[in-house]
């Protein structure tokens, strides 16, 4: 199965409730689509690793370490048709833009089986791309369960082998709106830190030197009282990559239940929108842009604030 920078391996962290014991069978029970025979071609293969390395069917588990599956076998999983409703921002016989809403999963995983972004897919499309396996069928780029906005869909492999192609070169458009925590002073500026996953919690991720190159841009578009909101463009994709950054330049996004102060939780989580994604069409070789406007309670968080 082709890998790139913005696949993502089906993972899980061991917790203080889980039975520990050895890699082989706890894992069956973690992922219980996979068979015992499976998870051991898999440890054997090296596809599934702990805290990133290779180990045996032996191996006992413990508290806090990170089980990742990284090559996930498309024979085992199969998502399902579901009759969710999608917006669909532009189709056509090759790409597919939606616009997704805050708090659905892009693709299943464990503990979110049904009711994401591909269930929806599948049911309404008969034609999806499988380049990244059955489960994540026509999944070219992700975005986070509570960011809200567009993402593009390809349904076919010789769209989503295109499209991967340019993500990986960065020549993607993709910008997002952010409302943040504090006044950002600078009108713009660029945030490049590498962003790898936290020893401390592997199920947060980190600027850490251990990391993968990541660039983000950011411009004030306007400033209240003890918040601002600023426009963010990617250069690189990376796991929470505009959560993280903004962190670590002492903003976090609003609402963020991971890397956000717990004093500033909100109902509606994080205020995080993907508005534009520009893209050279695959087959026509023409720009693609497309933008999506603010979540109704996006704009009414922007509302009460400019009323204060």
């Amino acid at each position: 199965m082709p890998k790139n920078e913005f696949d993502a391996a089906l993972e899980y962290v061991v917790t203080d409730a889980d039975e520990c014991g050895r890699i082989d069978k706890f894992v069956t029970g973690v992922f219980p689509q996979f068979s015992r025979t499976t998870i051991q071609k898999l440890i054997d293969g090296g596809d599934l690793v702990v805290d990133g390395k290779a180990i045996k069917s032996s191996w006992v588990v413990r508290p806090g370490q990170l089980i990742e599956i990284i090559d996930i076998p498309i024979t085992e999983m199969e998502a399902e048709p579901e009759a969710i409703p999608l917006d669909i921002v532009f189709e056509d016989d090759d790409v597919i833009v939606v616009d997704k809403p805050a708090g659905m999963v892009v693709h299943p995983a464990p503990g979110n089986y049904t009711g994401t972004l591909v269930n929806a897919l599948l049911y309404h499309f008969r034609d999806l791309s499988r380049v990244n396996g059955a489960f994540r069928p026509g999944i070219v780029h992700r975005i986070d369960k509570d960011t809200s906005g567009l993402l593009m869909v390809a349904k076919n492999d010789f769209s989503h082998m295109t499209l991967a192609a340019e993500l990986k070169a960065k020549t993607t458009k993709r910008e997002y709106i952010a409302l943040v925590e504090g006044v950002v002073m600078n009108v713009s500026g660029t945030i490049d830190a590498p962003v790898g996953r936290d020893l401390r919690d592997r199920k947060k991720m980190t600027v850490t030197t251990q990391g993968k190159p990541a660039v983000t841009h950011f411009t004030v578009l306007e400033r209240f009282a003890a918040k601002t909101l600023v426009k963010c463009v990617l250069e690189t994709g990376r796991t929470h990559q505009i959560r993280v950054h903004m962190q670590y330049i002492g903003h976090p996004v609003t609402g963020d239940p991971i890397y956000g102060k717990k004093t500033d939780a909100d109902p509606h989580g994080q205020y995080l929108h993907a508005r534009t994604i520009g893209f050279t069409h695959p087959r026509t070789g023409a720009f693609c842009e497309f933008t999506a406007p603010l979540p109704p309670y996006f704009e009414a968080k922007l509302a009460s604030l400019r009323s204060q």
